[in-house]
């Protein structure tokens, strides 16, 4: 019989992402963490050996997963079942495995670590998008194109200088990410209700080796602090803060994928398409962008999920309660396991999709002589002509276009009807002079220019040992 697999795994995450949320990577750390709790011990002047401590060390990663799970069936208790299994392959170690914790000094601390451990994949994802999307922009910063306020047809701009608006997005969320990552800060060891009464008794009441105890793990395990104070638990706001910076990620990619599948709609763009692809089942000639629809599903999913670390912050009773446990199993891995799979495809449409410079003109072209009225009003007042009779003379004529655009589906010929009037005594090649992009972009190619240099570079080349990913892509 098949049962359900979760499609985060199958078929949306990375191998590395997976990993980092995988059985073996979290109760290894269970493992590491007992040992530097019992390290830490032992430099304070506990009767722990070296001989123990060794023997925690060897046995790390050679978890026996069908014992802890007869022991959890006997003991209902996830954390117990695993000190259990520890002790059974290190005898001489079991004395003092755990010694004066509680479960949440591995429970938690290595959801901390877990998380750093995913929020370092993030970036480095971040990155990689950032760097792809700066090429693109460059490659396409003089690609003139039609641009939109309301998706109606604005003033022109640049598919570069468009691309500068999704990098714009990645460099905050990367910013916010740094932040959250330098603010991470352990559990540490506060016992059953955040007083640390345990490690005070075990120190004979000296409360500066309970301080010290936490130092010396923390710096074990490669963090620089831990939470000043606490209940059994650390605040589960950390949760909500992680999730929600995941959700904002995952906005900037839905505003990404958006624009594309616009884009795509217009013709102007094709997201990467093997030559075996299939469309659709019904109708073969198609090439939907369902790289960009698969990132705008889940983003979604990962937006309506940060709710749910919200209201496990506010609903935690006073120093500890259970109701916590089930939902952060579910929503903070599924939360990052969406979000590399976002990034990944982000990085993937921006490196191989293909950009139609022809058609994104086309598409232009059909709105320019719209826009260019003003223009070519001005020039032949510079000739001589009229103001008032001119104006008049673009609006009969402007009427009388969209007239035949809208009703008959014909094309875009103000130019034409321009150039026949002979009160205006212009030619179609001065026409075609006015109407050109360039005079109607505005500073897009040199914003484009400038934006990569001043903000993408320095990031770039402070992140340059991260680049190089080349995500492998389901489809």
């Amino acid at each position: 019989m098949e049962y359900y697999v979760n499609p985060l795994c199958e078929r949306y995450a990375s191998d590395e992402m997976k990993r980092i949320f995988s059985p073996d990577n979290k109760f290894s750390t269970f493992r590491k963490l007992w040992i530097a709790l019992a390290e830490s011990e032992k430099e304070l002047g506990l009767d722990i050996t070296d001989e123990q401590i060794d023997e925690m060390k060897a046995h790390v990663y050679d978890i026996d997963y069908e014992l802890a799970a007869r022991y959890e069936s006997q003991l209902r208790h996830d954390v117990m079942a695993h000190i259990r299994t520890f002790g059974d392959c290190c005898p001489k170690a079991k004395p003092i495995i755990h010694l004066g914790a509680t479960s949440c000094y591995v429970g938690d601390n290595t959801d901390v670590i877990v998380m750093k451990q995913a929020l370092e994949r993030v970036r480095k994802l971040l990155v990689n998008a950032i760097y792809t999307l700066s090429l693109f922009a460059e490659r396409n910063k003089e690609v003139y194109c039609l641009a939109y306020t309301h998706f109606q047809a604005a003033q022109p701009t640049t598919v570069g200088k468009r691309a500068t608006l999704w990098l714009n997005d990645l460099v905050s969320d990367l910013k916010n990410l740094n932040f959250r990552l330098e603010n991470l800060a352990l559990l540490g060891c506060k016992g059953t209700t955040g007083t640390a009464a345990s490690f005070l008794e075990l120190f004979n009441g000296d409360y500066e080796k309970v301080l010290k105890l936490e130092q010396l793990i923390a710096k074990k395990t490669g963090f620089e602090k831990c939470q000043p104070v606490s209940g059994q638990t650390y605040t589960r706001k950390v949760d909500y803060e992680v999730i929600s910076l995941l959700s904002g990620i995952s906005q900037s990619c839905a505003k990404f994928s958006s624009d594309i599948r616009l884009m795509a709609h217009e013709k102007e763009f094709d997201e990467p398409f093997e030559s075996n692809q299939v469309g659709s089942s019904a109708m073969a000639y198609k090439k939907n962008p369902m790289r960009s629809e698969r990132i705008a599903s889940l983003a979604r999913y990962v937006i309506c999920d940060a709710l749910n670390p919200a209201v496990t912050a506010a609903s935690q009773w006073l120093e500890r309660t259970l109701d916590d446990s089930a939902n952060r199993r579910i929503s903070i891995p599924e939360a990052f396991l969406a979000v590399d799979g976002m990034l990944s495809l982000l990085i993937n449409i921006a490196a191989n999709g293909t950009v139609y410079p022809k058609m994104a003109k086309a598409n232009l072209d059909r709105e320019m002589p719209f826009m260019a009225t003003e223009n070519i009003l001005m020039h032949c007042v510079k000739k001589g002509g009229d103001r008032q009779e001119l104006h008049e003379r673009i609006r009969v004529h402007s009427m009388a276009t969209t007239k035949k655009i809208k009703l008959e589906g014909g094309e875009n010929d103000l130019l034409s009807r321009i150039a026949a009037d002979e009160a205006f005594g212009i030619t179609k090649e001065e026409l075609e002079d006015i109407i050109s992009a360039e005079n109607f972009s505005g500073c897009a190619v040199r914003q484009t220019e400038d934006y990569l240099k001043t903000e993408i570079k320095p990031i770039i080349d402070l992140y340059a040992d991260l680049l190089g990913e080349k995500p492998q892509i389901k489809v």
